[in-house]
């Protein structure tokens, strides 16, 4: 898809970008941007296409081709990296959740309501990977690492939960 779409209003003009990026979209510059080619992406840019109309702007939506395989790999290699850059945030998280269950068994802390809140933030964490991976068209780097990390997660509070139990005797 290649864009115009008026600078002002800038919420129309951002809510407009972050739905681009939220469908996995990498931009080649301002306003010319890819996704592989699928249905959903088609509909999808189709009404984008009719807001950008809307809000006094135009697009345009192509089907291309690479010229050559060099050319495909680069490309390939944007979506990669879009989405590594997600992992790497994603692991990060990982970490610092890994390192307050830790702190948690330092100082013992073994109650069922530091668990439940231990709990939901796993659950987001399982979400967003979730999120990640539906826009991970080529399979990126990180993606394994960051499969490897959540399982680290899940077994950290698995661990946890059963010190909660056994501390509470075993309810």
């Amino acid at each position: 898809m290649t864009y115009k779409v008026p600078s002002e209003p800038a919420a129309k003009r951002v809510a407009f970008w972050r739905r681009l990026k939220a469908m996995g979209a990498v931009y080649l510059q301002n306003g010319v941007c890819l996704l592989p080619q699928t249905d959903e992406h088609m509909r999808q840019l189709k009404m984008l296409e009719n807001d950008a109309t809307g809000m006094g702007g135009e697009a345009f939506l192509l089907v291309t081709t690479s010229l050559d395989k060099a050319q495909e790999d680069k490309v390939i290699a944007r979506f990669k990296a879009d989405r590594d850059t997600h992992y790497q945030e994603f692991l990060g998280k990982c970490d610092a959740f890994t390192a307050e269950i830790a702190r948690e068994i330092a100082k013992e802390k073994f109650t069922f309501a530091e668990l439940e809140e231990e709990d939901s933030e796993l659950k987001k964490l399982q979400a967003w990977l979730g999120r990640i991976s539906v826009l991970d068209f080529y399979h990126a780097p990180l993606a394994g690492t960051a499969r490897e990390a959540l399982t680290q997660c899940e077994a950290a509070l698995a661990d946890y939960a059963q010190r909660v139990f056994d501390a509470n005797g075993g309810q």
